[in-house]
């Protein structure tokens, strides 16, 4: 195990690295630049080059490369452009949102796909089957942004059940009352991250249970009489997971990038609402941090993922040898 684990890191650091060094180079490779964003049209040419310099961004591309991976070495992600605040304090203050908003999201597509799926394979080719997968395929196919405007549209504006946007109420209520009006908020993003997400839970865990049943240690239990829930819960359930665990992990990865819209529309307070208010303003420090930090998600997500398989499985190996 600790071999595998230090493997992966290895691994993860180097597609960290490659990471950061693709989004540095990409964003300087943009037609527009950060001070052309803020300066005005009658400042003097002196006044232009002032802030260019104070920003770093008259020296060679290199030497700038150079300093930001020696800044990175330190742990300074440095300092935002638009106002000035560095950037570990920003990720401190949205993170927290964008974790709940994915801690719920996720665990209402595992609390309902998983079961979904199940009783999709159990009832095969039958009404409630068929449901599913016209279902599915109108979540797959519904673009995150009209599945959002949807939802907000009917249950904000038509029925006007839930909050339009926003994480509470302002001013913020104080305890329980707080902790309720932050929820009622979050009911419209995280269903729509949900909706448009858990179908390849659904899909995984329906296909996998198919293609398990047909096992002969499933056909074998089955002859012998036992109980088919007896039989799903003991035997067809942990094999049928592993291509769900899969498929999780890379769910989790795609609502990563899914809460950038997400956050935007519903004007949610987390990471991928700064991320576009930073695109819009080619704030480099701010897109250089987000960035870096969804690069080391996606790692740590894929080795969490590389375990529990290996848990759930012991015929998967991890560092050569059997877990």
């Amino acid at each position: 195990m600790g071999r595998f684990l230090l493997k992966r890191l290895a691994r993860g650091l180097l597609t960290i690295f490659f990471s950061v060094t693709i989004t540095f180079f990409l964003l300087r490779l943009m037609p527009a630049d950060p001070v052309s964003m803020m300066i005005d049209p009658q400042m003097s040419q002196e006044t232009i080059d002032a802030i260019t310099a104070q920003y770093g961004l008259d020296k060679p591309l290199l030497v700038q490369y150079g300093a930001y991976l020696l800044q990175l070495l330190q742990g300074n992600l440095g300092t935002s452009f638009r106002n000035r605040t560095p950037v570990s304090e920003m990720l401190m203050q949205k993170l927290p949102w964008t974790l709940l908003l994915l801690g719920i999201s996720v665990s209402l597509a595992l609390l309902i796909g998983i079961p979904i799926g199940l009783k999709a394979a159990k009832k095969r080719n039958g009404a409630f089957d068929k449901f599913v997968n016209v279902f599915t395929m109108i979540c797959v196919s519904i673009f995150v942004p009209f599945l959002s405007f949807g939802l907000l549209y009917i249950f904000s504006y038509t029925l006007k059940w839930l909050p339009t946007g926003g994480a509470y109420n302002p001013p913020p209520a104080q305890g329980f009352a707080y902790i309720l009006d932050v929820a009622k908020h979050a009911i419209l993003p995280a269903l729509a991250l949900m909706l448009s997400n858990c179908t390849s839970i659904i899909l995984y865990t329906r296909n996998s249970m198919l293609d398990v049943s047909k096992e002969d240690y499933i056909r074998t239990a089955r002859m012998k009489g036992w109980d088919d829930r007896y039989i799903t819960r003991k035997h067809a359930m942990r094999n049928a997971m592993i291509p769900t665990v899969t498929a999780t992990s890379l769910m989790v990865t795609k609502m990563v990038g899914g809460a950038i819209m997400t956050e935007t529309i519903f004007s949610w307070p987390g990471v991928g609402r700064m991320i576009y208010d930073s695109v819009s303003s080619l704030d480099y420090p701010v897109l250089q941090g987000t960035f870096l930090l969804l690069a080391i998600t996606a790692v740590i997500v894929n080795i969490i993922t590389d375990i529990i398989l290996a848990w759930i499985d012991p015929r998967i190996k991890l560092g050569g040898k059997r877990a």
